[in-house]
């Protein structure tokens, strides 16, 4: 059971990072299953409101380079964020993605 649970964990923070989205060894694993929920999600608007992913989301940890409106850029984890709140913001953002 432990085993499956790291690899889910592996693949999630794999897909995670290639976001340039970074995730600390004691991230709760239930709690970066909603972090990825909540990309996905703020992709979805981006995506519906026209936005293009290749150039709104970061590469690994280089900044999005030219993104067509500000609102579509992922919002970067910080050093000292938990998963939750980091998960706020992204729902924030989503809204602004949203409304743009």
């Amino acid at each position: 059971m432990e085993s499956d649970i790291q690899r889910v964990r592996d693949e999630i923070v794999g897909r995670l990072h290639t976001r340039g989205i970074e995730v600390a060894d004691d991230d709760n694993p239930e709690h970066l299953v909603r972090l990825l929920d909540a990309v996905e999600d703020f992709e979805r608007v981006v995506e519906r409101k026209g936005g293009d992913l290749m150039v709104d989301e970061p590469i690994g940890s280089e900044p999005a380079r030219e993104p067509d409106n500000a609102a579509f850029t992922l919002p970067q984890r910080r050093a000292d964020e938990s998963v939750v709140a980091y998960i706020e913001r992204l729902r924030a953002a989503q809204a602004r993605a949203a409304g743009a």
